[in-house]
């Protein structure tokens, strides 16, 4: 997941009072959510299965956390905390799966699907596919060692997916600051928020063609650091291996990250940018220094996150099978 100044070509445009209208749509969103007590009435296993799925999920593989986390965040960008990201695609429309962000990278789509079929047995349409990846983001984080938050419930699911949605709007691992707090502005997200979601890559791997540059080319990065890394990730052509993000404590869900951000050892371009000699350095510094501080902003900005351009009510669907519209 990748973060206080927009870029300038934004400082004198209308950026402002598009934030401003852009986080008014996001709170009246986060309005119509639900407390966690949501299902109790009508599905009350709901959320222990969804918990016992993804603590068997993790202990199988302690990666699949933060591949949980991943799927919730790059939901959440795209239209909105909905379940588009799960879609295949269709003769209608192409989903987000084959986009730029997610192809050959984004995993876990077999524990909802697990999670699902659990719940349709259970209570079937009764249980939204977008409440399930919010739910598993959580729980996956507590399975890690991370904190807890109170997710909100009520998302209903899209009919619809945006490949090229997916494209622009999910940032990339070689974004800078005012790009990365650009693309969380728009989201209704603080800069706050945006370096403290970043905090998810303290768990999870990145692949060689997403850090390659970075490691041959950057200046601010610990020389050491970059060595060790290019044994594994050629300086051109495909191919390479997989590097943690945190190579610290890279299964582990702490505040480890901002510490190797602090040493110039981020992985990603975009990782690095948070401690640059920018706006959000001072943030960093405070979350390398305060696990109880990065902790409680996480947790805040996750509940902010989930609520982005949800579906509620009347609006959407609740899918029998995340794969597809019913």
């Amino acid at each position: 997941m990748a973060a206080a100044c927009i870029s300038h070509r934004f400082r004198h445009s209308k950026l402002p009072v598009l934030v401003l209208a852009l986080a008014t749509v996001v709170a009246a969103a986060r309005a119509q959510l639900s407390p966690p007590t949501f299902y109790a009435s009508s599905c009350p296993a709901a959320l222990v299965t969804i918990n016992a799925a993804v603590r068997a999920a993790v202990l199988l593989d302690r990666r699949m956390g933060a591949s949980l986390l991943r799927l919730h965040f790059h939901d959440c960008f795209v239209q909105g905390c909905d379940a588009s990201v799960l879609l295949d695609d269709t003769g209608n429309f192409t989903g987000e799966k084959s986009a730029g962000p997610n192809a050959g990278s984004l995993r876990g789509f077999g524990v909802i699907d697990t999670v699902k079929a659990l719940l349709e047995a259970l209570c079937p349409r009764t249980v939204s596919c977008a409440d399930i990846l919010a739910v598993a983001a959580r729980d996956s984080v507590v399975a890690l060692g991370g904190p807890s938050w109170t997710v909100q419930l009520g998302r209903r699911d899209s009919t619809t997916a945006s490949l090229s949605t997916a494209n622009t709007d999910l940032p990339s691992p070689a974004s800078s600051l005012s790009t990365l707090l650009a693309a969380f502005a728009r989201k209704g997200l603080s800069s706050t928020d945006m370096v403290a979601l970043s905090g998810a890559h303290t768990v999870g791997q990145a692949q060689c063609q997403n850090y390659q540059a970075r490691i041959y080319n950057d200046a601010n990065i610990n020389a050491a650091f970059a060595a060790s890394l290019r044994a594994g990730c050629p300086a051109s052509g495909g191919g390479g291996a997989n590097a943690p993000l945190d190579a610290s404590t890279p299964n582990a869900f702490d505040n480890a990250y901002y510490g190797d951000l602090v040493a110039q050892q981020g992985l990603l371009h975009s990782d690095q940018e948070l401690f640059n000699g920018g706006s959000t350095d001072a943030l960093v510094r405070s979350y390398a220094a305060s696990s109880a501080r990065f902790s409680s902003d996480f947790a805040a900005a996750m509940v902010r996150m989930g609520a982005i351009g949800v579906l509620t009510g009347s609006s959407g669907q609740v899918r029998r099978n995340c794969r597809k519209v019913n």
